[in-house]
């Protein structure tokens, strides 16, 4: 019984997806194709279906109009709503079957031509619009009015019944398979785009989680010189009052609380580190070491240091760090995407910014570009939120002679200026 329920459900049941056939095409007289092809294929079959039912089956001629009107109909309406038209063009072919019997034994039945046209047409607009299950079921009842039609009726059995159910078979597997494929990579697509944003979500979680593991360590180190000096304050200068010296000691219980404090937040971020990831963090002083590291992957870089900022001393560690960070990555983005190139690294200082400008050449015609699992194409992202963390600005983008250049500006004391960007 639930057999049957679920067979008599395919038959009524339509997809709700009511869109014509090419209806995503970019091109407009692709999504007007099916259109022109119905259009055409109606205007042929209706006058031939009334002409082949009156001449050659002797039928009346107000039956064979509407006939014949029924059945080119369900196929203009198969645009839309294939299953509503095959509903709608059984009962006239099993009309037609009735009114044509034993009328001309030289012609086909009990599909005249225009009628296994219509219905296999109909069939192709089926096979790529329903779902298998009622495409099964739809043969089926095909099968079963030609197999009566053959076993009844055999004096009048000429093979076309075989011809529609063998075709209509072919063309609701042919189309049910092409269904399946696209629908396939329709979804391979949405999950790949998924996949990139989730790549895209998970490099920018990565890069806060370790700009915040980097700040841990700027700031702990101040936050301790200042417990330090509070602590030692009532040993080092003589002669302080108790209320200066139990306000040094507040200091310090704060400082102290908040040291406390980032560790146990910073517990959950560096719960998978390893070691290397607690090491002391970079900064200026390390870029040459990290250019010695890229020349070993094939890229020869170039650096500059102005002199102005080897007369600033040592700049702010969140500076300073960021600098390097913003140089790693440009240069590995060298490494990865044009090896063998030549890049310039060059740091100045003006107006209380440092300003970091990496620049390379387009690589040269024969080095393959370095493909690794490792590189998510986000690069960038790690970049733009250091900058913003210190209110500064980028701009990235490819140079007039096929390179790529790099440049932030970085300001080295603190200022009210809205963080900003700009991408070339």
């Amino acid at each position: 019984m639930t057999t049957w329920n679920t067979f008599l459900r395919a038959l009524v049941e339509p997809v709700p997806d009511h869109r014509p056939p090419l209806h995503n095409a970019r091109r407009p007289w692709v999504r007007a194709l099916p259109f022109l092809v119905v259009l055409a294929m109606v205007g042929s079959l209706l006058p031939t279906g009334v002409v082949a039912l009156t001449q050659f089956y002797d039928v009346n001629g107000g039956l064979a109009a509407s006939l014949a009107l029924v059945q080119t109909g369900a196929l203009a309406l198969g645009l839309v709503r294939p299953l509503t038209g095959w509903q709608l063009m059984a009962p006239t072919v099993l009309i037609g079957a009735i009114a044509t019997h034993g009328a001309a034994a030289d012609q086909p039945w009990p599909w005249p031509a225009p009628t296994l046209l219509c219905y296999l047409f109909l069939m192709v607009f089926l096979a790529i619009r329903e779902r298998g299950r009622t495409l099964l079921a739809v043969w089926a009842v095909t099968f079963l009015g030609n197999s009566l039609s053959w076993t009844a009726f055999s004096e009048y059995f000429d093979g076309t019944s075989v011809v529609v159910t063998a075709l209509s078979g072919v063309i609701m597997l042919l189309g049910w398979s092409l269904r399946g494929r696209g629908e396939a990579q329709r979804l391979l697509a949405a999950q790949e785009q998924i996949s990139e944003t989730e790549r895209a979500r998970r490099t920018l979680l990565e890069e806060r989680a370790r700009i915040a593991r980097e700040l841990h360590d700027v700031v702990a180190h101040h936050m301790s010189v200042i417990t330090v000096q509070a602590d030692s304050a009532p040993y080092r200068i003589a002669g302080l009052p108790e209320p200066a010296v139990a306000e040094f000691g507040q200091i310090a219980n704060a400082a102290r609380g908040s040291l406390a404090e980032m560790r146990r937040l910073l517990g959950v971020l560096r719960a998978a580190d390893t070691e290397a990831d607690k090491a002391p963090q970079p900064g200026l002083a390390d870029l040459p070491g990290l250019l010695s590291t890229v020349a070993q992957a094939g890229v020869h870089a170039e650096l500059d240091l102005a002199d102005e900022v080897l007369a600033l001393g040592p700049v702010p560690e969140a500076v300073g760090l960021s600098a390097y960070r913003i140089v790693q990555e440009a240069l590995a983005n060298v490494v990865r995407h044009a090896p063998g190139a030549t890049a310039r690294v060059r740091v100045t200082a003006s107006d209380g910014a440092l300003t970091v400008d990496v620049d390379n050449d387009p690589s040269p015609g024969k080095a393959p570009a370095v493909e690794t699992s490792a590189s998510t194409g986000h690069g960038l992202t790690g970049m733009r939120e250091r900058v913003r963390l210190l209110a500064g600005t980028l701009d990235t983008g490819p140079t007039a002679d096929g390179g790529y250049r790099v440049a932030a500006v970085l300001p080295i004391t603190a200022t009210d200026a809205t963080p900003g960007e700009t991408t070339a």
